[in-house]
């Protein structure tokens, strides 16, 4: 199997129910104040009891600028970058 495949394969196992554990450990890391994106994941990946070994960071991340899309979070910065985008929960009505 390519190294590329071997590692595209967790996250493809990462289904519906996981992502959702995910996204509300991703949220439960945020607050009203502003954190780094790279501290939101590695809070949660390290903290994560049933977290799926052989999912990156990245794919964490990209949850945050999915969450950042739908508006459940407040983004500054360049969300490809985790080192230099911070996250916030949004404000109350702001999305959903």
């Amino acid at each position: 199997m390519p190294i590329a495949l071997k590692r595209t394969v967790p996250v493809l196992k990462a289904r519906r129910r996981r992502r959702k554990s995910i996204d509300a450990s991703l949220l439960s890391a945020c607050g009203h104040h502003r954190r780094k994106i790279v501290w939101v994941v590695g809070t949660v990946m390290g903290s994560m009891p049933d977290r799926v070994p052989g999912i990156p960071d990245g794919f964490y991340a990209k949850r945050v600028a999915v969450m950042s899309a739908l508006r459940r979070l407040e983004a500054q910065g360049d969300l490809l970058w985790m080192r230099y985008c911070e996250v916030r929960l949004a404000a109350a009505g702001a999305g959903r």
